[in-house]
């Protein structure tokens, strides 16, 4: 889509009433921004006000909104202590719109770029910036394409276990799970993103994350997963809290290996049919490694290994590849493969 510059509004009367202060809704250790620290638009280029959005403009890269918004893009705990996610770019904003508008806090526009007509009905707070407050928010060289930035609830689907109440959040998420995805150590943001993506596509009930993967709400792993990570149930925990989980819910523990067994061992199968169809009545949690560290050694003890068998000298496929192809055994209830 592409997004028309609008003409100058006429010249605003010098005296306008500010209107009143509304209290930060972040949470107190966050770096806190308001109204007030944001400048009126007397000088605005802004486009016509679109519906009941509290239109300012930020020209100053100082701003405490910059600074909050650079915090977020860059710091993983500052995005979980304040449940707050940075989305660069219109693309990904209207996509998250098409199954959570309300997600949405505050609105940064390039100045002169219309409201997009999928934004109208937001009544949040819309901000337009210069370029250079746009660079230093995106962290890009270029604005061309970024004419957009939203910040966004965290969605409440994410649950820390590290700072939450483990047993009663698994319990409320994934409690009744019958597909888990576990990703064991997956540093790559586009591998996580994608592989989020395609466990929702696949209609995977959730995703639990052992320690040492990236943060799902990095930039990177936000545009891989294209609004997956905002709509399934995502969980950050250990592996005390996922033996706890897999124990209540006598789910089969599998995970992918790349490699089949020497020995004959009866704790790794190849990828087929009838594994598939052996597993139509079963509740699944299928563990994910990664390219470099491969599997843990608390997975390879816990799960029985799955491999995909392949032709020719390669030892692996990627895991984001490897994940779709595992991801599919199981689609609407039917079982699945790629052999």
């Amino acid at each position: 889509m592409l997004l028309a510059r609008a003409p100058p509004p006429p010249a605003m009367p010098s005296a306008v009433s500010s209107p009143p202060q509304r209290e930060s809704i972040l949470r107190p250790y966050c770096v806190p921004w308001t109204r007030g620290s944001v400048a009126t638009a007397a000088v605005a280029k802004a486009a016509p006000f679109r519906g009941e959005q509290n239109h300012k403009q930020v020209a100053s890269v100082a701003n405490p909104l910059v600074k909050h918004c650079v915090r977020l893009r860059l710091s993983s705990a500052y995005r979980r202590s304040c449940r707050r996610i940075l989305l660069v770019g219109l693309i990904p904003i209207l996509e998250m719109c098409s199954f959570e508008f309300s997600t949405i806090e505050t609105l940064l526009l390039l100045d002169g770029i219309e409201l997009p007509e999928e934004l109208y009905g937001f009544s949040g707070n819309v901000v337009y910036v210069s370029a250079a407050v746009m660079k230093k928010v995106s962290g890009m060289q270029s604005v061309d394409s970024t004419e957009a930035i939203a910040i966004i609830h965290m969605p409440k689907y994410f649950r820390d276990l590290d700072s939450d109440q483990g047993g009663a959040v698994l319990d409320e998420w994934l409690g009744s799970a019958k597909r888990i995805l576990v990703l064991d150590g997956i540093q790559d943001p586009g591998n996580l993103g994608t592989l989020i993506r395609s466990a929702c596509a696949f209609r995977w009930d959730g995703v639990f994350l052992l320690p040492a993967c990236c943060d799902p709400f990095n930039e990177k792993a936000l545009r891989a997963a294209r609004g997956a990570s905002l709509q399934l149930p995502v969980v950050s925990g250990n592996w005390s809290d996922l033996h706890a989980l897999m124990a209540k819910s006598d789910m089969k523990m599998l995970a992918g290996h790349p490699e089949s067994s020497s020995n004959g061992s009866e704790r790794t199968h190849v990828l087929s049919k009838e594994l598939a169809d052996s597993l139509m009545s079963e509740s699944v949690c299928l563990v994910l490694g990664s390219e470099g560290n491969g599997l843990s050694a608390d997975t390879l003890q816990a799960c029985e290994l799955v491999n995909i068998p392949m032709q020719g000298t390669f030892e692996s496929l990627n895991v984001s590849v490897a994940g779709g192809i595992f991801l599919f055994i199981r689609v609407q209830g039917i079982a699945m493969w790629l052999l």
